[in-house]
């Protein structure tokens, strides 16, 4: 039984802050913080850690990630009511729930199949019905492309043109890209066939994006 204290929602309010402190302005992506009750991710012995800005560990050599980041790859995106979105690394189903508050239409794809099984069941608890794939995220989901927006939650040694082919005209790619010890932040948004601008945005440490276009 999953329970939403008013503790809990001031634990998050107090949350929120934080991270708009560190320079979040976009109001929905904070709303959709408020909304999410991070704490539903954690076992109930680390309620403290669930609502500090922190990574943590999930199990598997993965991580929850820390809502700052979180909150700064999603005003990155730029999510809109009608996108549809692909998530590349579903891992706990915290980033996933967010991009839920802002779009229905969220595919989300992972590599590990215990993190799959246990985020598919997070979310039936939650009531949310993300489209969810066990696979290799790295090649992105061909069969339900193309996506407005995509979204990769690990770090890409490079930039995988299999995710680059299945956005729409204008749709965005925002995926953090480096070596295993620190990736810089692109934003790739495509304006032509073949055509496509890069951002790049600060320094972030991500768990390795695993598959054919990531670490093998």
């Amino acid at each position: 039984m999953l329970t939403d204290s008013y503790r809990h929602k001031g634990m998050r309010k107090s949350l929120v802050r934080i991270v708009q402190e560190k320079g979040i302005k976009d109001k929905k992506v904070l709303q959709a913080i408020d909304q999410v009750p991070r704490h539903f991710f954690f076992e109930k012995a680390f309620l403290e850690q669930a609502y500090q800005d922190k990574a943590f560990p999930i199990g598997e050599g993965q991580t929850i990630s820390q809502p700052y980041t979180v909150a700064y790859q999603t005003e990155l995106l730029d999510v809109r009511p009608t996108d549809k979105v692909l998530e590349i690394g579903t891992g706990s189903g915290y980033q996933c729930s967010i991009l839920l508050q802002l779009t229905p239409h969220v595919y989300t794809i992972e590599y590990n199949e215990v993190l799959f099984h246990k985020a598919n069941r997070q979310f039936q608890l939650m009531g949310l019905s993300p489209f969810t794939f066990l696979g290799d995220g790295s090649e992105g989901l061909p069969q339900h492309a193309p996506f407005d927006k995509i979204l990769v939650t690990a770090g890409a040694p490079i930039i995988p043109k299999t995710l680059l082919r299945q956005l729409t005209l204008g749709g965005k790619l925002v995926i953090p890209v480096g070596d295993t010890g620190l990736q810089k932040m692109l934003r790739i948004t495509r304006m032509g066939e073949d055509e496509f601008t890069k951002e790049v945005f600060g320094n972030f440490k991500f768990v390795p994006l695993l598959g054919k276009q990531g670490w093998q």
